[in-house]
């Protein structure tokens, strides 16, 4: 039914109805975006994407979840889906958030393949190449999602100053911010693991509560490279 509704949205659809061979067929081919259902046989959606991330396909995916099963979402979330979406939904939710994902991949697309003013961005111990997207910290290259990328790189250009959670769902997620959805704060979680503390010790990403994140720094520090 899903294929069908999506087929008529004027989408090209591969469909796989077991885990494994989902999993082998995103390894081999190139998509611009990942359906993937939590409960599917052979391998469960949760697996399948642990195989995707492990082999550094960096396609975007929106899991699938059991209805109200929050464990699910945040699973989902941390292991590097980029949204989720719980059923049974409208399948007209499902399309806003597909196309909310694709403009922002090809966007992210068209940046990287035009000159930048600016090409990196410098704030203490952490450097952003955006025509790349490579991400260093501390001297380590860190290995981000495309969400956890677009994040970082919202907080590091307004280092020092507060970034709503409105701003962070726009930016990053490509819609608006809906009520109870925490998909913001499980992968700003996650990218917090993965940059670890500053180097005089202090948190990086600071919560501030109900309102949205602040990116911790010294403005001497703060600078971009062209």
């Amino acid at each position: 039914m899903l294929e069908e509704y999506l087929v008529t949205e004027g989408f090209q659809i591969e469909f796989i109805n077991d885990g494994y061979s989902g999993a082998q067929k995103a390894c081999s081919d190139k998509y611009d975006l990942i359906i993937l259902d939590v409960m599917l046989p052979e391998m469960s959606g949760f697996e399948v994407l642990r195989s995707l991330r492990g082999n550094s396909i960096k396609t975007p995916v929106i899991m699938l979840t059991a209805r109200g099963n929050d464990v699910d979402r945040i699973v989902g979330l941390e292991m590097g889906a980029d949204d989720y979406l719980a059923k049974p939904f409208n399948p007209r939710e499902l399309i806003a958030r597909i196309r909310a994902i694709l403009r922002r991949t090809k966007t992210e697309r068209a940046n990287a393949m035009k000159p930048a003013n600016v090409s990196k961005i410098i704030v203490g111990d952490v450097e952003m190449d955006i025509s790349t997207r490579i991400v260093i910290c501390a001297g380590e290259r860190v290995e981000l999602t495309s969400v956890e990328f677009s994040l970082l790189e919202n907080l590091l250009k307004n280092a020092g100053k507060l970034v709503s959670r409105e701003e962070l769902f726009k930016n990053a997620l490509g819609r608006e911010l809906s009520p109870y959805d925490r998909s913001v704060d499980v992968h700003v979680s996650k990218l917090r693991k993965k940059l670890g503390n500053n180097e005089n010790g202090i948190e990086r990403i600071k919560t501030i509560r109900s309102v949205g994140y602040l990116y911790t720094c010294v403005s001497e520090n703060v600078k971009d490279a062209v």
